[in-house]
């Protein structure tokens, strides 16, 4: 692969003077969209990638999330495209669903003054028959994720005749989901004289050798950028169990001293959720994601500039770019399973010289992440220790006092109610403090102004990271013991593995009975993709999520055999679904999705190592734990 290479710094090494967009050939009706949108200037990705791409050649670009690719290969699609053409001439490919939402929205932006012109998102989860309709009618540009591309390509829904234009988003990402077998499949039936595109964080040795097969002498450009942090961002966390996050904030929220704050959540679903959570606790709450329309979004951020309201719950999508002067908390309510989004949440506060706090809440299976976290900043993440119950009352106890003084101040409003008080103290010989007492608890309505002690107290598991199980810390004794004690620790470890297994089979018959009729039940399915295969968990978590619009929430445990996989999944699953991921292809085979037998393969393990591992599950699925990527 014959290339002509640049480099170019991101963020802080940018060059002073970088040419505008009048600079770089594009028209005028795209210099307009831009105008109206506020771009001054192009990023370095931009700056780089615009002029090759106008002059039809393939490039090669490696560049972070957040440097501003999107438009670097949306502006020289649409300043080629023929809107005359009801045709699809370009097919951009994206990951995740989510991503294909927000690169169909940026060309709806950038060709507002390219009348006629039509984007199509087409991702899993949403209905076929939108995605038909608008592909009759004609889209000049397709994004979409590649199972469902390669599902309207092999329906013949999708033609790619009169392609011109070729991008691959997030290639490495592509690659780590397990769909780059369906990018080759969809390079294979394009054009042969088609301009490709490839964008790529990293470029491991198969993104590589796609870029060899298919690219014709590219421009290669690499963006530097640089994995740190903000130096005045005090970074914080805090392990907490996945189901008491919401009182972890709560207590965070009560007792931290903030001017604003952006909680980010992994879905849009959770930022809906939380940010409802909130307001009902009593905070000035607003969820930010893709869903929300751009007047909205627009609104949204300035009442969070006005003071109008202090949290934001946000995805990452939704946040990218924001830059609001007040916020002086970030609170990674999920944590990001990649450094670069990490650094670009946390950069949302500490800005123009302020500190900033930014606070990261792990789960017990997430440690790894952390971990890879502090590696790649190079910066140790101190633990936190969660406000006690003690704290909390004291700043409820401070704000009730706070709300008295101020309302003494307004003394004119207060003489009426003053001269009632006293006249119910005559009439009905009760003391003024009792009077006082009946009138704030009154206020409060019916919700107790001060936590429990006592019942916190009771729940230790809130309070600190759950302990290892005995289970396996009397298997480690066994072995540590020495050989003398291996033969018993063998023969009680096979007589629990029989009556798990009897327990498990017991368990999994009747929950295949009951789960019909059970809201939220899950039942097992087997597909036919295992080990000697490659597959990993997340491989079939991010193909079922996001080729079906599954939330990976509800996605429950899953174990990984030698030929085959078992897969935990709603049993309330719609029928047109279960079609899709019947046809579903992860890692170029057919996952070939059917219940499993229920008397002889049991629910999987806890999704984690072990699952991955395909190890037999050790005792009966029991509270499934949510899934994570």
């Amino acid at each position: 692969m014959h290339s002509t290479e640049t480099t170019a710094p991101a963020g802080d090494d940018a060059p002073q003077a970088a040419p505008g967009f009048e600079q770089l050939g594009l028209p005028e009706a795209l210099l307009r969209s831009l105008r109206d949108v506020g771009y001054e200037s192009p990023s370095p990705i931009q700056a780089a990638s615009i002029p090759p791409l106008l002059d039809g050649r393939d490039l090669l670009g490696q560049a972070q999330t957040g440097t501003g690719k999107t438009a670097a290969f949306a502006l020289p699609i649409l300043a080629r495209v023929d809107v005359s053409r009801p045709l699809t001439q370009a097919l951009v490919l994206a990951p995740t669903r989510e991503l294909a939402i927000q690169v169909a929205e940026a060309f709806s932006r950038y060709a507002s003054h390219l009348p006629g012109f039509h984007v199509l998102p087409v991702y899993g989860g949403q209905s076929y028959t939108p995605q038909l309709a608008a592909l009759r009618r004609g889209a000049h540009v397709v994004v979409g994720t590649p199972g469902r591309i390669i599902d309207h390509l092999e329906r013949g829904t999708l033609k790619l005749d009169a392609l011109r234009q070729l991008v691959l988003d997030e290639a490495d990402e592509m690659l780590r989901m397990g769909f780059i077998d369906d990018v080759e499949r969809i390079l294979a039936s394009t054009p042969p004289q088609r301009q490709v595109a490839l964008f790529s964080a990293t470029m491991p040795a198969q993104i590589r050798a796609i870029a060899q097969r298919h690219l014709r002498e590219p421009a290669q450009i690499t963006i530097k950028a640089r994995t740190r942090t903000a130096s005045g961002v005090e970074q914080r966390y805090w392990m907490v169990g996945g189901m008491h996050k919401l009182d972890a904030l709560t207590r965070i929220l009560e007792v931290e001293s903030f001017d604003a704050m952006i909680v980010f959540a992994r879905t849009k679903v959770a930022t809906e959720e939380l940010a409802e959570k909130l307001a009902a606790r009593g905070f000035s709450t607003a969820a930010l994601n893709g869903d929300i329309q751009q007047a909205q979004r627009e609104r949204t951020v300035q009442r969070l500039k006005d003071g109008q309201i202090d949290i934001l719950v946000a995805t990452d999508v939704a946040a990218r770019g924001l830059d609001v002067d007040r916020i002086s908390h970030v609170v990674n309510y999920d944590i990001p399973t990649d450094t670069e989004s990490y650094v670009h949440r946390i950069g949302r506060t500490g800005r123009a010289g302020r500190s900033g706090q930014a606070i990261l809440f792990v789960t017990p299976r997430e440690r790894h992440l952390l971990q890879a976290i502090e590696r790649a900043t190079r910066q140790r993440i101190e633990p936190m220790q969660l406000p006690s119950v003690e704290a909390v009352n004291d700043r409820r106890t401070a704000r009730f006092f706070e709300r008295i003084a101020q309302t003494l101040e307004q003394d004119g409003e207060l003489r009426v109610y003053s001269e009632l008080v006293e006249r119910y103290e005559r009439e009905h010989d009760v003391p003024a403090r009792e009077i006082a007492a009946a009138l704030a608890s009154l206020l409060q309505g019916g919700k107790p102004l001060l936590l429990d002690a006592a019942a916190a107290a009771t729940s230790p598991a809130r309070e600190r990271p759950p302990r290892e199980s005995a289970a396996p810390a009397a298997r480690r004794a066994a072995r540590e013991a020495g050989p003398e004690h291996a033969a018993p620790a063998r023969a009680q470890r096979s007589l629990q593995q029989l009556a798990d297994q009897a327990m498990s089979d017991l368990e999994n018959s009747r929950a295949a009975a009951r789960a019909r009729a059970t809201p939220g039940a899950m039942l097992t399915y087997r597909a036919d993709i295992g080990r000697e295969h490659g597959v990993e968990v997340r491989n079939l978590v991010g193909a079922i999520a996001n080729e079906t619009g599954l939330d990976n929430s509800r996605i429950g445990n899953i174990a990984i055999r030698r030929d085959y996989s078992l897969i935990e999944l709603p049993a309330d699953m719609p029928r047109d679904v279960l079609r899709v991921l019947q046809r579903l292809r992860v890692l170029g085979r057919p996952l070939g999705l059917a219940p499993a037998q229920p008397a002889g393969e049991g629910p999987p393990p806890r999704r984690g190592a072990a699952g991955a591992r395909g190890a037999a599950p050790r005792a009966p699925a029991a509270p499934r734990r949510k899934p994570t990527r």
